[in-house]
This record gives structure tokens, C-alpha cells and sequence, in this order.
């Protein structure tokens, strides 16, 4: 049987997944009216996609708790979602929608391959960047920590 945290955390997923794509398909559905020319519709889908946004975040916050996130934790999840995504998601897609002949389809999810490495590529740099960064910043504090310890061994001797 499996434990109920594990099912919560499971549901939480979902229901992250859920509101995500409300927001994407209410933002849509808002760009549909505007186009016809209803001006009042199109913002209260608006308005509805930023409340769904609102409950993904929610959502998020219990399931990526920020006491257990670093920088450099976002990051390298980042670069494993996008990673999986042009390695293993969206080539099993692709095949599918050649074998089944929609064209449309694969040129859309071809390009999400190519924009999905694009993505981790980014990722991966920026979190090298950032190593960088936080090393040099470590060194600086180091040298200060060291200069206090100096002033203090001074004082107290």
C-alpha cells in the first residue's frame, strides 16, 4: 500500500500540471476573443489564467519547499527536465506523430527538441557561470573572515 504523503505529493504534481495548463490555455483562449473582437471576454479569461497561476505557485511552494532550494538546485533540475524532454519525451512523441503521418506535429515537437537543448545548454552554462561566481565570492569572504580573525587575535592578545 503506498504511503498517503507519497499520494498528496503525487496529486500535488497533478494538480500543478492541472493549473499550469489552465493558465497557458486561458491566456489562448483570450487571444481567440480578442481576435473576434470581444474585448470583455478576453479579460476574464485573463483574469482566471492569472489565478491559475497563483494556484500553481501554491502548489509549487509545497512541493519544492524554498528552505530546501538553492540557486544551484533550480538549475540542475532545470537542466534535467529540459534534458529529458529532447533525449526521451518528445523523440517518443516525434515517432508517434510520423508513424500516425501528422506533419504539423512532428515539425512542432522538432523544434521543441532543438528548443529543449537549447534550454539545458542555457541552464548548464548559467549554472557554470554561477560556480564561478559563488567560487570567487567564497574566496572574498575567506580573505575577509581572515582579516576580522586578524583584528580580533589583535585585540585580544
Amino acid at each position: 500500500m503506498q504511503r498517503p504523503e507519497i499520494k498528496t505529493m503525487a496529486n500535488l504534481e497533478a494538480a500543478f500540471a492541472g493549473e499550469s495548463m489552465a493558465h497557458i490555455k486561458y491566456r489562448y483562449f483570450a487571444k481567440i476573443a480578442r481576435a473576434a473582437g470581444d474585448e470583455e471576454t478576453a479579460k476574464v479569461f485573463e483574469e482566471t489564467a492569472n489565478q491559475e497561476v497563483q494556484h500553481a505557485l501554491g502548489h509549487l511552494d509545497l512541493l519544492y519547499p524554498k528552505a530546501g532550494m538553492t540557486t544551484q538546485r533550480c538549475l540542475q533540475m532545470a537542466i534535467e527536465g529540459e534534458t529529458y524532454e529532447y533525449t526521451e519525451m518528445y523523440p517518443g512523441f516525434l515517432r508517434t506523430a510520423q508513424q500516425e503521418g501528422n506533419a504539423a506535429a512532428a515539425l512542432e515537437i522538432t523544434e521543441q527538441i532543438t528548443e529543449s537543448k537549447e534550454h539545458a545548454e542555457l541552464f548548464k552554462a548559467t549554472l557554470e557561470k554561477a560556480a564561478k561566481r559563488f567560487a570567487a565570492l567564497a574566496k572574498v569572504e575567506e580573505r575577509h573572515a581572515n582579516q576580522y580573525r586578524a583584528v580580533l587575535a589583535n585585540i585580544s592578545a
